[in-house]
C-alpha cells in the first residue's frame, strides 16, 4: 500500500485483514504510518455469485449466505506517505512483488508524495500496479468522475498507465470487491525459486519480551520480512551480514551474526517450514537486545557462507531524473558532487553514501553504515532537498 499521507492506506489495510497495522504509540498519536505495518488478508470467492460480487475477504458470502472458498492469502506492507518517511517506504517497496496505489478523491491528483511513491515504484522495477481511487463517499459524483480524469492523465507515460482504477471508499468497505478482483488479475503469485540457497531482508526486527518476564521464559530475538528465494526450516543455522560492529584497538569492524532458527510465524500461525511469498517472522536464539527496535532492519539472512559481500565502498552505474518529484514546486535535479552525501537504499538497507567520485555514469561512494548486496542490486538513489531527502535517480552495484 502506498501513496500520499491520509490518503487512507492504513484504512484499507483494516477493511481487508482486520488489523490496524499502526501501533506505535507515535503513530496511535499523530494518525500517520511511521514505521512499515504488516496485515495478511485472504481473499476468498463466493461460488455462488457472479463477478465482482463473489471477490470477498469473508467466509460467509455476505449477499447469498454461501460459504466461500479460499483464493490466497495476500501479505499487505504499509507504507508510510509523509515525505520525511520516503526511506521507510523505499525500504518496504523492496519486498513488494506488486503494490496498490491509493489516490484520494478529496484532493487534486496528483499530490506530492503520489508522485514520488509512483517514481520509486518505477525505480524498483515494481510494474504490477492497481490504483485505488479511495474516498468518493466524500465526493460528488461529477467531482469523483473529474478526479478519474486527472488520475488518468497523471498516470499517461508511466509505468501504471494501464494500470486499472478501482473508485472505493475504504471507511465503508464500498467496492472492495472489485478491488480484491483486480488485485488477483493484475497481482498474480510470481513463480518463485525452492531449491537454492534462502535469502531474505529483513524489514523488522523486535523483542517479544515483556518487561518483567522473567528469566526462563525470555524469548530471543525476532526478525521478519519476505523470503525472496529458498525455503527455511526450524533449527536451520542462519548467517546474518553485516551483523554487528565490534572495535578491536581503536579499529571498527561489522562481523557476521550467527543464529539458529528456533520458531517461524506466518500470519499468526507458527510452521515448521516456509518457503517464498508473504510476510513471515522467525524467532531466534539472539539476545532480544540486538533486535529490539528495529535494529537489525537492513541486513540480508542465509544460509552461513551463501550470502553476498559486505561493502564499505560502493560503485554505482546511475542515471538521474530530470526533475525531483515528491515536493510542492518540482525542480530540476542537480549533477550529483564530489564531496556531498546521497541516501543509497538497496533492498531494505538505507545508508548515507560521502560521494568520493564522480563519471558521466557511476559514482564512488563511502558509506556511513555498510551494506550486503549483490553486484547488479538496484539502487535507489536520494537527495537533500532543502530539509527533506527526496528521490534523486537510481542505479545498480557495479
Amino acid at each position: 500500500m502506498v501513496g500520499h499521507v491520509d490518503h487512507g492506506k492504513t484504512t484499507l489495510v483494516n477493511t481487508l485483514s482486520g488489523e490496524w497495522t499502526d501501533r506505535h504509540s507515535e503513530e496511535v498519536k499523530r494518525g500517520i504510518s511511521i514505521r512499515l505495518g504488516y496485515a495478511d488478508a485472504t481473499f476468498r470467492r463466493c461460488p455462488a455469485c457472479n463477478e465482482p460480487d463473489c471477490y470477498t475477504v469473508e467466509e460467509i458470502c455476505k449477499l447469498c449466505g454461501s460459504k466461500t472458498e479460499e483464493l490466497r492469502t495476500v501479505s499487505f506492507v504499509d507504507s508510510p506517505g509523509h515525505e520525511a518517511l520516503m526511506a521507510t517506504m523505499l525500504s518496504g517497496a523492496a519486498i513488494m512483488d506488486g503494490a496498490v496505489l491509493l489516490i484520494a478523491a478529496t484532493e487534486p491528483c496528483p499530490q506530492p508524495q503520489t508522485k514520488e511513491h509512483l517514481m520509486a515504484l518505477n525505480v524498483i522495477g515494481i510494474d504490477k500496479i492497481v490504483i485505488a481511487q479511495n474516498k468518493i463517499d466524500l465526493v460528488s459524483r461529477d467531482e469523483a468522475i473529474e478526479h478519474y480524469g486527472q488520475i488518468k492523465e497523471f498516470l499517461k507515460g508511466t509505468i501504471a498507465e494501464n494500470a486499472p482504477i478501482v473508485p472505493i471508499a475504504a471507511q465503508q468497505s464500498a467496492n472492495v470487491d472489485v478491488l480484491i478482483q483486480d488485485i488477483e488479475k493484475t497481482i498474480p503469485t510470481p513463480q518463485r525459486s525452492f531449491d537454492i540457497a534462502p535469502r531474505m531482508h529483513i524489514a523488522r526486527s523486535f523483542d517479544v519480551n515483556k518487561p518483567g518476564t522473567p528469566i526462563k521464559a525470555l524469548k530471543g530475538g525476532v526478525i521478519g520480512g519476505s523470503l525472496l528465494q529458498g525455503r527455511l526450516s526450524a533449527d536451520d543455522k542462519l548467517e546474518i551480514k553485516p551483523g554487528r560492529k565490534v572495535s578491536t584497538k581503536g579499529k571498527e569492524e561489522w562481523i557476521p551474526i550467527e543464529t539458529e532458527i528456533t520458531s517461524i510465524m506466518v500470519g499468526g500461525d507458527q510452521v515448521e517450514e516456509v518457503t517464498p511469498g508473504g510476510l513471515i517472522g522467525i524467532g531466534t536464539k539472539l539476545d532480544p537486545g540486538m533486535t529490539r527496535e528495529d535494529t537489525l532492519v537492513g541486513q540480508c539472512v542465509g544460509n552461513p557462507g551463501s550470502l553476498p559481500p559486505t561493502w564499505n565502498e560502493l560503485n554505482i552505474q546511475f542515471h538521474l531524473l530530470k526533475r525531483v518529484v515528491g515536493v510542492a514546486k518540482e525542480v530540476e535535479v542537480k549533477a550529483i558532487k564530489v564531496r556531498e552525501y546521497v541516501m543509497l537504499s538497496i533492498g531494505t538497507a538505507i545508508s548515507m553514501g560521502l560521494v568520493k567520485r564522480v563519471t558521466k555514469d557511476t559514482i564512488d561512494v563511502a558509506l556511513s553504515r555498510p551494506i550486503c548486496a549483490e553486484k547488479g542490486a538496484l539502487v535507489a538513489i536520494g537527495m537533500k532537498i532543502g530539509a527533506r531527502w527526496h528521490l534523486i535517480g537510481a542505479g545498480s552495484v557495479a
